[in-house]
């Protein structure tokens, strides 16, 4: 289960601002995730719950903003939206697709105190 991991590295990226920035406590983390990232979400916010007790983010909120799943198609040369890696394109059928978006996960925004 690797949310476990990236639920730890939320927790150290919390921690190295609240150093950096001057903050105490986080109230609510807002994290964008691609459906391309491949991360349960679920599992991430159960990681997430147990690895900010007896941290700065106790407590804290998880907001997880979906973004779309984006490619570029090399057959129809179209920008085209994509649910899941390996999809044809919806516009010609091609499986000849870059992806351009929704494989990223970042930290969007934070409520600190």
């Amino acid at each position: 289960m690797h949310e476990m991991s990236i639920a730890e590295g939320v927790v150290q990226l919390l921690e190295e601002q609240a150093t950096a920035q001057r903050f105490s406590r986080v109230k609510t983390v807002w994290l964008e995730i691609g459906p391309l990232a491949m991360i349960e979400q679920q599992a991430l916010r159960f990681c997430f719950e147990a690895v900010t007790r007896n941290t700065l983010a106790q407590d804290a909120r998880l907001e997880i903003i979906d973004l779309p799943g984006q490619a570029w198609c090399l057959g129809c040369n179209a920008s085209v939206p994509i649910r899941q890696r390996y999809d044809a394109c919806p516009a010609c059928g091609s499986h000849h697709l870059q992806v351009t978006q929704g494989d990223e996960m970042r930290v969007k925004e934070l409520e600190v105190e």
